[in-house]
């Protein structure tokens, strides 16, 4: 894939980012942190001005997708275009009008399109009825024991949450790495009640921001990763990319799960007092010995990611 086409999907995916208009300063942020972080890498396309052509509104919509000629390429943006828009929970209106709008330009195979939006669509349906209760071990055996409850090793669980969100990030299926955030709310709800304290979905999501972990900024650096990395893509329908670039693809998500989980820990151990500015300084602190982290669990990564199928993930998002 050239840079180019680099670019074109990429744009696409922060036009979708964009797409509902409701973005508050904070999530801006941390798009604005998530896209210079991978302009600094050596990667041949310069997010951050990306970043600052789509809310200038000096890209189009209808170039980006023009530029795209080959039918692998066109449903990948796609696919990544629903992730994005998927990230906060259910489409608003603006967002499925968005992407009704990119269906058309894309040109895309039509069973093709409805099946990845059956596969998304399962992954949201999930993580919205599901009640926010810690993974019963049971239902996690297969992939790792995930459960968290008064008594048992909050460490070794977030530790398990993280490697299992590491995996996701690793498997070439787009809509694989939906399931991270709904396991970061499960994990947040888990350790809270270990500590006594009930939380519903609302008020988890509101902690993670609060910590400065975005949910759309996180998709689109999952997405951004792989793509620039080469672990992600499709050609003639078959998907390419694998694990043997692991070590770039997996940095982000398991860093990321592992530093809130422990932010987590602290906050719901000392009576919710920590403030956002507080709270956001103990997540950065924490995230540079997370990522350090990644290299030593990098195999026990790689391992759970060849073992995870499709089932296995909505067990685990539906707890």
């Amino acid at each position: 894939m050239s840079p180019q086409e680099q670019q074109s999907i990429l744009t696409i995916a922060l036009l979708a980012g964009f797409a509902d208009g409701h973005k508050d300063d904070t999530e801006r942020e941390a798009i604005r942190r998530m896209a210079e972080s991978l302009t600094r890498e050596d990667v041949g396309v310069r997010l951050a001005g990306l970043y600052q052509d789509v809310l200038l509104k000096r890209v189009s919509l209808a170039d980006a997708a023009a530029s795209l000629q080959d039918a692998g390429q066109r449903q990948l943006a796609y696919e990544m275009a629903v992730c994005v828009c998927d990230a906060d929970g259910r489409q608003s209106d603006a967002e499925r009008a968005f992407l009704a709008d990119l269906k058309t330009r894309l040109k895309l195979d039509p069973s093709q399109a409805a099946a990845f939006e059956r596969e998304a669509d399962a992954l949201v349906d999930a993580a919205e009825q599901a009640a926010p209760v810690a993974v019963p071990a049971a239902a996690a055996a297969a992939v790792v024991s995930a459960s968290v409850a008064p008594g048992v090793d909050l460490d070794k669980s977030i530790l398990n949450y993280a490697l299992i969100n590491g995996a996701l990030e690793l498997l070439p299926q787009s809509w694989a790495s939906m399931a991270i955030i709904p396991l970061q709310v499960k994990m947040v709800y888990a350790i809270g009640k270990a500590h006594g304290v009930e939380l519903d979905q609302g008020h988890i999501r509101e902690f993670i921001a609060a910590v400065g972990v975005g949910l759309t900024s996180q998709y689109l650096e999952q997405f951004g990763r792989k793509l620039l990395g080469g672990l992600l893509g499709k050609v003639a329908g078959r998907a390419i990319g694998g694990l043997g670039g692991a070590a770039t693809g997996v940095a982000f998500s398991f860093a990321t799960t592992y530093a809130l989980g422990q932010v987590a820990k602290r906050y719901y151990a000392g009576g919710r007092v920590m403030s956002t500015a507080l709270l956001q300084e103990t997540f950065q602190s924490l995230l540079g010995p997370a990522k350090q982290m990644q290299a030593q669990y990098l195999p026990q990564i790689q391992q759970k990611a060849a073992t995870l199928d499709a089932g296995q993930i909505m067990k685990l998002v539906k707890g």
